[in-house]
């Protein structure tokens, strides 16, 4: 095992056999004490106030003989001669017996100047055991009686409100320390066996952690290790997951610290916290600090809208000096992740800052077997699950999905009682993350039956001119998401490009629903709103993008997909306006053919067309084989595993029920909604 580095800090360990005191549970029960003294001082030690009566009243009663206790006490704040007697009345009480007893009544106090006449009377008025006669109080005891509880009570006050005040200070000060926090040897953490799906971004990282552990290797042929490597990449793709990696592999210390953290509310605070952040550092070089989300703090300088002298550039500035200044940070290497790259400054990309960039894109049918095997682990599955199969049906998953994938499979094994997650709920999480959750929402037979057609008509369509890239997987009108209905597309492989017969064929099968509603109804619906923004978007990429139309290949206009603050606000058109018409018509042109040529398929199978919205009015969910069918025999051949709801059961809002089991064949492809 190898030994902890020299300049890491240790926590010196407890003493054994010693108690740690706690602070606050001793203020609490001081505190307490201090309340129960005053409370009792204020009432006078409590129990029942006795009656007020004068001296003179007390020796009437002693010369009546009505007094059975007594209790004389001499006052010394007085000077000598006052006193204080209380005691209590007597009283006849007649028990069972019939025979009458003299029993304590009343309770009375008095007070005033007695003779030494007046004690003789007093003491033969009551029996020897009923009378007391106490020494005079001193100032010592009236001070614990009556001052020490106040003493106390403003004792706490004044040690609360210098705790505060003290406090108050610290925080205002600690505005400037940094908040990055080292990660300590006994927490768990990951490594590079619990990173998949992401080889080369591993092995970039690597290199790190093997200079850190044997350096001499590296600088014998003169090789110096990269100062920061900025890991960028789709958010979900493992970023985060590689640093922790790295800290878990490099037997060195390592700070994290989020790029919000340097944010704050005061004037140069951000810069005073990358300064402390790099001076810790450099104690405990050498070192790893990890920025999380760097987008927050290295925006691009002279972008803002309102003036140049801005804090977030000011912490920029700072930044940039203590990562390559004039001092240098010499075995402190820097690790960034965003998903932001463009709109980083550029100092803060050049070498010598973050000399290598890392991209973390999302991973191949291979990577995401890898992740999921990695997240199967912690979850019981079935042994006859294909993790495979699995990972072809997934494309465009990242490692964040696929996780999310296998946890909610579980939980929907768990919903249904069973022992372990089968394939069959790995297939209904992938369908509800890709497509939304099944909502039972009440629908009238005229909106039923307009969703049906417009559903078949996306999938007769899609299942008539598909090339095989993009099957059709299911096609369904209970609502799921925002939608009321859904035909359900995915592709057999990853789709790294696409050819302009493939996108003309998602515009195509995009118009295809409106079409649909309106064969059968004579009329449509703003059902296809989304269809329709869906097809034009991509009809404009193919335009100004990709040079896709007979303006030829020519970009116009930017991309914005990003839109960055102070830089697109003031972007001009840079073509003119004959040229913005040109390509208006362009658009309207792709879109009008693709609308005109859906039109035609849906009336050559119209037969088909029919079948399959009536097979969604009795099923509400077909697979995409029965669509398939009722294209080439004009019928749906295959049983059919899902049961139509009844009107009773849309109005409780319960779920479908699995009544056949039968097997259906189903694309290795996975979610991609068109």
């Amino acid at each position: 095992m190898s030994q902890p580095p020299k300049n890491t800090p240790q926590i010196p360990p407890e003493k054994p056999g010693v108690p740690r005191i706690d602070g606050k549970l001793l203020l609490i029960w001081v505190g307490v004490i201090a309340l129960i003294l005053s409370l009792f001082y204020m009432g006078g030690g409590g129990g029942q106030l006795p009656n007020q009566l004068t001296i003179s009243q007390v020796l009437k009663y002693a010369d009546e003989e009505k007094i059975y206790s007594l209790k004389v006490e001499q006052d010394a704040s007085s000077g000598g001669g006052y006193f204080r007697v209380t005691g209590s009345l007597s009283m006849l009480d007649t028990g069972k017996d019939g025979q009458q007893r003299i029993t304590e009544g009343d309770k009375f106090s008095a007070a005033g100047y007695l003779r030494d006449d007046d004690f003789k009377k007093l003491r033969s008025a009551v029996a020897p055991d009923r009378y007391s006669d106490r020494p005079a109080s001193t100032m010592l005891t009236m001070m614990l009686t009556s001052i020490l509880p106040i003493l106390l009570m403003g004792g706490l006050f004044v040690f609360f409100a210098y705790r505060f005040f003290k406090s108050a200070n610290r925080n205002a000060l600690g505005f400037a320390k940094s908040r990055a926090k080292m990660l300590s040897r006994d927490k768990e953490r990951a490594s590079f066996k619990d990173v998949a799906g992401c080889d080369e971004a591993k092995e970039d990282v690597q290199e790190i952690v093997e200079f850190l552990r044997d350096p001499k290797r590296f600088q014998k042929i003169g090789g110096r290790i990269p100062k920061g490597i900025l890991l960028v990449g789709p958010p979900g793709t493992g970023k985060t997951l590689i640093a922790r990696a790295v800290a878990g592999e490099a037997d060195v210390p390592f700070f994290t610290i989020s790029g919000s953290d340097f944010v704050e509310m005061f004037v140069g605070v951000g810069a005073a916290r990358v300064r402390d952040m790099f001076e810790q550092a450099r104690k405990n070089a050498p070192c790893i600090v990890f920025i999380d989300e760097i987008d927050a703090v290295g925006r691009q300088r002279g972008a803002g809208v309102g003036g140049g002298h801005d804090e977030r550039e000011q912490t920029l500035n700072s930044l940039l000096v203590e990562m390559d200044g004039f001092e240098g940070h010499e075995g402190i290497i820097i690790i960034a992740a965003t998903n932001r790259p463009d709109v980083l400054d550029s100092a803060l990309l050049r070498p010598g800052r973050f000399d290598r960039q890392v991209y973390v894109d999302l991973p191949d049918i291979h990577g995401r077997e890898e992740i999921l095997k990695v997240h199967a682990k912690k979850i019981k599955l079935a042994t006859v699950v294909d993790l495979e199969r699995a990972a072809r049906a997934t494309p465009g998953f990242s490692g964040a999905d696929l996780a999310n994938l296998l946890n909610e499979s579980a939980l929907l094994a768990a919903r249904k009682n069973k022992k372990e997650v089968e394939a069959v709920e790995i297939e209904e999480a992938r369908d509800k993350i890709s497509f939304g959750r099944e909502r039972r929402r009440l629908m009238d037979d005229e909106d039923r039956r307009m969703t049906a057609y417009h559903e078949a008509g996306h999938a007769i369509v899609q299942a008539t001119i598909d090339d095989g890239l993009l099957p059709l997987h299911k096609v369904t009108i209970i609502p799921r998401g925002r939608a009321l209905g859904m035909a359900m597309f995915l592709p057999k492989k990853d789709i790294l490009g696409q050819s302009k017969k493939q996108l003309l064929n998602r515009i195509c099968t995009a118009m295809a629903g409106r079409i649909g509603e309106e064969i059968v109804t004579g009329d449509f619906s703003n059902g296809a709103a989304s269809d329709i923004k869906q097809a034009t978007t991509v009809a404009r990429h193919m335009v100004c993008d990709w040079g896709m139309s007979d303006l030829g290949p020519v970009a116009f206009g930017e991309n914005q997909e990003h839109i960055f603050l102070g830089r697109e606000i003031t972007r001009s058109q840079n073509y003119s306006d004959d040229t913005a018409r040109r390509i208006d018509t362009a658009i309207h042109d792709i879109v009008q053919k693709q609308y005109l040529r859906a039109q035609t398929v849906l009336k050559e199978h119209a037969q088909a067309h029919k079948v399959v919205a009536e097979a969604l009015l009795e099923y509400e969910t077909l697979d995409g084989a029965h669509v398939h069918e009722a294209l080439k025999y004009g019928e749906i051949r295959t049983p059919v595993v899902y049961r139509p709801l009844t009107r009773r059961e849309r109005d409780a809002d319960t779920a479908p029920v699995v009544v056949d089991s039968v097997p259906l064949p189903t694309p290795d492809a996975a979610p991609n909604p068109a």
